[in-house]
C-alpha cells in the first residue's frame, strides 16, 4: 500500500464507540492527516450530518463539515437531482436534513434507522406507497451497529428486507456499499480509487465495498467486528484498532 494518498474512515465503531473514541484514535487521525488527505463515511441515518459532525468535534476530533459524506445527505442529494418526493422512515431527528423532500404522493419510500419510529404504522404506511407505485430506496442497509450499552443492535437492514418481502420490490442503496457513494468521496480529494484506503469495522459495506471499487481494504478489530467476518471476505489489511494505522502508514 505504499500508493496511498487518501483515506476514507468510518466513523461509528472506526473512531468511536458509543460516546468514546477508540483508545488512541485523535492522535492517529491528527498524525494520519499529516500525511493523508482524509475524508469520513459513515451510513449512520439517526442523525442530521450536522449533528454527526459536532459530535466528532466535542469527543476532540479535528474533522470538518465539507469532509464528511453520510448516507443521509447522499440519499437527499439523490432526491433533490430528480426534484422528487419520498415518505421517510427515518428518526425526527434526521428528518430536519430532509422535510424539504416530503411529499403526498411520494415518488420513493426511504428507510434509515428510524430507531423508534419502525413500528407497524408507519411500516405499514411505507408497504402501501409501495403497492401504490412508489420506488423503494434506502440510505444504508446494514444489519446491525454495536450499541452504547456495548451489544449489537438491530440497524435499516432488516426493515428494509421486510419491505422488499413484503412489497416485491428491491431496495436501492444510496450509503456504503454503493460504489458511487465511494467514488463520490475519492474525488472530492481529486485521487483515484487505487490512490485511497478505506478503513472500516464492517467487512461487508466498509471493506468488501471499498475493495469492489477499486480501494485498499483496512478492517479494524473494534466496533462491530467479529472474529466470524473473516468468514466472509478477506481485507487487504486487519489491524487492532484505527491506533495503529499511523503506525503502520508511514
Amino acid at each position: 500500500m505504499k500508493a496511498i494518498k487518501g483515506l476514507l474512515l468510518d466513523i461509528d465503531g472506526v473512531l468511536y464507540v458509543g460516546e468514546r473514541p477508540i483508545p488512541g484514535a485523535i492522535e492517529s487521525l491528527r498524525k494520519l492527516r499529516e500525511r493523508f488527505k482524509v475524508r469520513f463515511i459513515t451510513n449512520t441515518t439517526r442523525k442530521p450530518t450536522s449533528e454527526v459532525v459536532k459530535k466528532l468535534k466535542k469527543m476532540g476530533f479535528d474533522v470538518y463539515k465539507d469532509e464528511v459524506f453520510t448516507a443521509l445527505a447522499a440519499t437527499a442529494s439523490f432526491l433533490r437531482e430528480r426534484n422528487a418526493k419520498a415518505f421517510f422512515l427515518l428518526t425526527d431527528e434526521a428528518m430536519e436534513e430532509v422535510k424539504d423532500l416530503m411529499g403526498e404522493p411520494p415518488e420513493y419510500v426511504v428507510v434509515g434507522d428510524a430507531h423508534y419510529n419502525f413500528n407497524y404504522d408507519n411500516l405499514n404506511r411505507a408497504f402501501r406507497y409501495l403497492t401504490d407505485g412508489a420506488k423503494l430506496i434506502t440510505a444504508a442497509k446494514n444489519r446491525y451497529f454495536k450499541d452504547r450499552d456495548g451489544k449489537l443492535s438491530l440497524d435499516a437492514g432488516p426493515f428494509v428486507k421486510a419491505l422488499e418481502f413484503a412489497s416485491g420490490k428491491r431496495a436501492k442503496v444510496i450509503g456504503k456499499p454503493s460504489r458511487e457513494f465511494f467514488l463520490s468521496a475519492v474525488r472530492s480529494m481529486d485521487l483515484t480509487p487505487q490512490e485511497c484506503a478505506v478503513v472500516g469495522d464492517d467487512i461487508e459495506a466498509d471493506v468488501l465495498g471499498g475493495m469492489k471499487v477499486g480501494l485498499h481494504g483496512v478492517l479494524v478489530r473494534t466496533g462491530k467486528f467479529r472474529d466470524t467476518d473473516l468468514k466472509k471476505g478477506k481485507p487487504d489489511l486487519l489491524i487492532e484498532s484505527i491506533a495503529e494505522l499511523s503506525r503502520i502508514f508511514r
